[in-house]
């Protein structure tokens, strides 16, 4: 999938011309690409389009008007677009009471290394993006954790005509949820980007 450049990014003005509609879009392709993993989890499949949103309201909250702040802004949320042959997520653990999160966030430690992606019987992991800020003492995790999936050819292949889950086995939360043949076509097309 090609990378953000500058040229991607729309100034304000222009931005807010087209705001409403990419809005509009975003929203509708997030729908796709959101996937609740029981009670306490959501991942959200992260592209080019999802990104350049993330960019433009940054820019647009922050009144970002010169190319190096958005240069930066773009060096960090391309990290979050898939190379060839990946799906990127954002995995949220959705608690906002802080009674259920000081009893789950040290519950869930390493929850990274417990989501994979099952594609015709083979489990793909995920792969952390960001590992130094995922822990605090070994003993508690974050809410939010950036995962890469890195595919082979054939699961590639068989993704849009297989059966495919997302898989999390963490002693503490199990959860297995099939993807609906929406949301599979809409990942695949991921792949031939």
């Amino acid at each position: 999938m090609r990378k953000l450049t500058n040229a991607d990014i729309k100034d304000l003005r222009e931005y807010e011309r087209e705001r409403d509609a990419f809005l509009a879009e975003i929203i509708s392709m997030k729908k796709k690409r959101r996937i609740a993993l029981g009670d306490l989890m959501t991942i959200v499949f992260e592209n080019a389009s999802t990104m350049r949103f993330q960019i433009q309201e940054m820019a647009r909250a922050e009144r970002m008007l010169r190319d190096e702040q958005i240069a930066h802004e773009i060096e960090t949320y391309n990290e979050l677009v898939p190379e060839d042959g990946e799906l990127v997520a954002t995995l949220f653990i959705e608690i906002t009471d802080l009674d259920l999160l000081r009893e789950w966030l040290p519950r869930l430690t390493r929850i990274q290394n417990h989501i994979a992606i099952e594609v015709a019987g083979e489990r793909v992991p995920g792969q952390e993006i960001d590992l130094e800020r995922l822990t605090r003492e070994e003993e508690i995790t974050t809410t939010v954790h950036y995962l890469r999936f890195a595919f082979t050819d054939a699961q590639r292949a068989a993704f849009g005509e297989s059966r495919v889950a997302i898989v999390v086995d963490h002693p503490n939360y199990e959860v297995r949820v099939d993807l609906s043949d929406e949301q599979r076509s809409e990942l695949v097309g991921d792949f031939a980007a």
